[in-house]
């Protein structure tokens, strides 16, 4: 298995926050031809869930429980984004774009960014409080997302559709584990 080990992220540039809220928009028409280079993936995954202080991250969890593991699915597998380490590591060789969709477009974007949360991180709260826990705080994950995007010209279309007990078993997640919600990220035709 081989893993990614990605480029150190540019944390800075893109376009002042205001233009980005304006070109912020869902995007299901992608460039089957067109693909996201190391650097700019590295960049995304940083937005979406990286490190931006020793323990901190990009995105808000409860209590800074940081109980979510972004997962991307590329053409070449799946893999699970080690933030500290900035690598993608390899869970499996298979490409599970469209196990994680009930869209066909789903398989023009080249990126898949998986969004699972670890229940067992989260303590202290009723079933109902941990469902609105990691459901909030992807949430969170997927606007730092969609406005990378838009300051980038990338196309996203974030999905709660998702085929997620044959997706958790193909990507081996334990009972505790849930995924949230699913990113098709690309470069669009329009």
């Amino acid at each position: 298995m081989n893993n990614i080990v990605l480029p150190a992220p540019v944390r800075t540039g893109g376009m002042p926050i205001m233009d980005a809220f304006s070109k912020r928009a869902t995007q299901r028409n992608y460039d089957p031809t067109k693909e996201i280079d190391l650097q700019t993936l590295s960049n995304l995954l940083w937005s979406a869930w990286g490190f931006n202080r020793a323990d901190r991250r990009t995105a808000p969890t409860s209590h800074n429980r940081q109980e979510v593991d972004l997962y991307v699915s590329l053409r070449s597998g799946t893999y699970l984004y080690d933030a500290a380490a900035n690598t993608l590591v390899m869970i499996n060789g298979d490409d599970l774009r469209m196990a994680s969709a009930m869209q066909d477009y789903v398989a023009d974007a080249p990126v898949n960014l998986i969004i699972v949360s670890d229940t067992t991180k989260i303590i202290g709260k009723t079933p109902q409080g941990v469902t609105e826990a990691i459901y909030a705080n992807a949430g969170f994950i997927s606007e730092n997302i969609y406005m990378f995007c838009a300051a980038f010209g990338l196309g996203s279309v974030t999905r709660a559709l998702v085929p997620k007990e044959e997706l958790a078993k193909k990507m081996n997640l334990r009972s505790s584990q849930v995924i949230t919600l699913v990113h098709t990220v690309g470069y669009t035709l329009d």
